[in-house]
């Protein structure tokens, strides 16, 4: 239902979205790791410090289907509506539209009246998608001044090209296909935006054939995932450059753009590169009225005994970082790196962008290091998907990337687990010991914060 004023959790800058009074709930999609049988869902978590039920769940509602792999969700709206061009100033962040990275089904879950029992209201499905959009293998959800942006992997028949469609702001409709020239871009995975110059920017993952069935080791040994960043006009959809980092930097994930909307630089994550296993973090930017890209961070494989790894790593004799996840404090100031293979969870004050310092590092998990959580024991999984809060004081952190890939890197299983990191506002990072939330029988993946995060909103003014 339209508001008569803006909702009061978007805010015209990222500076003044720091200042927005602490989450009280986080949204937590959690899988069911067989893909048949009990279903996914969506739990709420309280994690208000003054609350008597705070790190337990306290909600849940679950998909109607089996198998969808629920994936990276967001809101239906957001502060991006306050951009001066926004045609919805007065729709409410009420709706989260939670996708099915295996079923391409799309969820629309209401929060409100009451956060602890989120409802749904519709479910678009497959063939909704297929027939507008011509896309398949949902993924990732951002709000956007003119409508709902979701990514998609793949075509119906599980090859390429991936990309974008969009939906409509109130009834959630499918529109179809965002670009209107796609140049070269056949991979799809992340998108970001910088609003104040008219610019999207793409990652590359693979297509749906190319990710299902776990990683596949002859096409990363022949640098055959994504390894480019495509760069977009976002206003009139069009494909302006590709950004091409190297067949041997293997699977281009993560973006994370800079919130302040006067600068033009981004982070993106590498998972792998084929000559030494090591990750990387490299640097999106404008210059000279291109754009370019630079390497600013890489970290190592750490050795290992062959007899510790899964078969999939035992040839190599170290563990992989595996980079999957990062995210970017509101103030531009602090970047936050998952290594999901090594269980190591790193913290960079990136002042300046071209030359990140690193400031603080915590292990929990690993393939190999088994990290314990005073709560929780030795740990399985590592830290993979990260979200902080507003204020960038709360990081959490979940340990399940995909169920298939999960099983090639975890063949023992993973025990699903949500953690918090308390950060200082000088630097450094240090494991909460009294905030721990197993999942029985479940994995989560992606957190979502009430009333938004570093990573679900953008903004128009400095």
């Amino acid at each position: 239902m339209p508001l008569w004023s803006p909702d009061p959790t978007f805010y015209p800058s990222a500076r003044l979205a720091m200042q927005a009074p602490a989450e009280r709930h986080a949204f937590v999609a959690a899988l069911n790791p067989t893909l048949k049988g009990a279903h996914d869902a969506i739990c709420v978590v309280d994690v208000a410090a003054d609350s008597a039920s705070y790190g337990k769940v306290v909600g849940r509602v679950e998909m109607p289907n089996a198998g969808d792999e629920l994936h990276h969700f967001g809101w239906n709206a957001c502060s991006s509506a306050l951009c001066p061009y926004a045609p919805h100033p007065h729709v409410e962040r009420r709706y989260l539209l939670v996708p099915g990275l295996r079923s391409s089904r799309l969820h629309v879950v209401d929060t409100k009246p009451d956060p602890t029992q989120p409802k749904i209201v519709k479910v678009i499905e497959p063939e909704t998608v297929t027939s507008r959009a011509g896309y398949s293998r949902l993924h990732t959800v951002h709000c956007a001044p003119d409508g709902i942006y979701v990514s998609a992997l793949g075509a119906p028949d599980g090859n390429g090209p991936g990309g974008i469609l969009v939906l409509d702001h109130d009834s959630f409709e499918v529109l179809g296909r965002w670009e209107v020239d796609r140049g070269p871009q056949q991979f799809a995975y992340d998108f970001a935006w910088h609003l104040g110059y008219d610019t999207m920017v793409t990652s590359e993952w693979g297509t749906p054939n190319m990710i299902e069935n776990g990683l596949n080791p002859e096409l990363l040994v022949g640098g055959k995932y994504g390894h480019s960043l495509h760069v977009w006009d976002l206003r009139r959809r069009r494909h302006l450059q590709a950004l091409d980092l190297g067949p041997e930097q293997q699977i281009v994930l993560e973006l994370r753009p800079s919130h302040d909307p006067t600068k033009t630089y981004g982070f993106v994550g590498v998972v792998v590169s084929i000559k030494d296993l090591s990750s990387s973090i490299w640097v999106w930017h404008r210059a000279n009225g291109a754009w370019d890209i630079r390497k600013v961070i890489e970290i190592p494989p750490e050795p290992a005994d062959p007899a510790r790894l899964p078969p999939a790593l035992q040839a190599f004799k170290a563990v992989p970082p595996l980079v999957s996840d990062i995210e970017l404090s509101l103030d531009d100031k602090f970047l936050y790196v998952s290594c999901w293979g090594t269980g190591e969870f790193r913290q960079y004050d990136v002042s300046d962008p071209f030359s990140p310092r690193l400031t603080g590092s915590v292990r929990l998990g690993g393939i190999v290091s088994r990290a314990p959580h005073a709560k929780g024991g030795e740990l399985n999984g590592g830290p993979q998907m990260v979200e902080v809060s507003r204020d960038g004081r709360r990081v959490y952190l979940t340990n399940s990337l995909y169920a298939s890939w999960d099983a090639q890197f975890y063949p023992d299983g993973i025990r699903g687990w949500l953690a918090k990191i308390d950060a200082k506002e000088e630097g450094g990072i240090a494991v909460d010991p009294d905030f721990f939330v197993p999942f029985e029988g479940e994995r989560p993946h992606q957190v979502r914060l009430e009333g938004g995060d570093a990573s679900s909103d953008s903004y128009c003014y400095p």
